[in-house]
């Protein structure tokens, strides 16, 4: 057999081909469509995926304020942070979240899903969540994406 007729093809900055999608939030339940837009941004959908390299699609998540969460996660999921400060240690609830601000919902959602090194963050730049159905982004001519047609 001729082993160099093998060869595995590797991404590289200079050779991916990133697009722009645009993901309609509405009626998406939050975990499902986190899970989906972390895919897309790491670019495990594509078949030249690379680990290492940043070929993901840039995503823009529309209608961020009409997302879903299932059973009573709205009153009783707790995010938790703290200012650094002695008795520092600040709650909110995704109710209180999406009151305020409904865009920080998704993002963090995602951003737990992303690797947590210099990559991860470099993708999480990639995300755009805008409230409601309009965004700035029409230069790029993003594609509509239906999420519950991948898996």
């Amino acid at each position: 057999m001729d082993t160099l007729s093998y060869k595995t093809i590797s991404a590289n900055n200079a050779t991916v081909n990133k697009e722009w999608i645009v993901v309609d939030a509405e009626g998406q339940v939050l975990g499902r469509l986190a899970s989906k837009v972390a895919k897309i941004l790491r670019g495990k959908n594509k078949p030249s995926f690379t680990p290492h390299v940043d070929c993901g699609d840039n995503v823009i998540v529309i209608n961020a304020e009409k997302v879903v969460l299932t059973g009573k996660k709205m009153s009783d999921k707790v995010y938790v942070r703290h200012s650094g400060y002695p008795g520092g240690q600040r709650t909110q609830t995704p109710a209180e979240v999406l009151a305020k601000y409904p865009e920080r919902l998704v993002e963090k959602a995602v951003k737990g899903m992303l690797p947590k090194n210099r990559l991860g963050r470099k993708l999480f730049s990639n995300l755009h969540v805008v409230i409601g159905a309009e965004h700035k982004y029409e230069a790029q001519q993003p594609k509509v994406v239906d999420l519950n047609t991948i898996k």
